[in-house]
């Protein structure tokens, strides 16, 4: 293994996620691993581990995985320079995105805020 890979645990160990839900993303094609061993075992990239928490950061706003792969998909695009790299209707999905993950984080702001409503009255009985 060189430095600029890493096995699955050590992913695992640096994005806070287990090694059945890594293996599970790979599986569905969510994340593959960037190369294997001699052995059979997955490696991994920083790229990947960026991927990674990526798709950990969308979990909490209750993307699905089909949601997920969607965007992922769109990212890769913009990111790939190929031709359709600069089509506005791949900007427009993810604008879309983007509006979805505002609209999401806020309804989990406002649950935060009852929350602390509900510890107040609790304290205060």
């Amino acid at each position: 293994m060189t430095s600029e890979t890493m096995h699955i645990g050590e992913l695992a160990d640096k994005t806070g996620l287990s090694l059945r839900t890594i293996r599970h993303y790979d599986e569905i094609g969510l994340l593959k691993a960037s190369g294997r061993t001699e052995g059979g075992f997955r490696l991994y990239t920083e790229q990947d581990h960026s991927r990674l928490i990526l798709i950990r950061r969308m979990k909490p706003l209750g993307f699905s995985l089909e949601e997920m792969m969607a965007l992922l998909k769109i990212i890769d695009t913009l990111q790939g320079g190929g031709p359709d790299a600069g089509d506005p209707a791949v900007r427009s999905q993810l604008d879309d995105f983007i509006a979805q993950a505002v609209e999401r984080r806020q309804k989990l702001q406002d649950q935060l805020g009852m929350a602390d409503e509900f510890l107040e009255l609790l304290r205060q009985q």
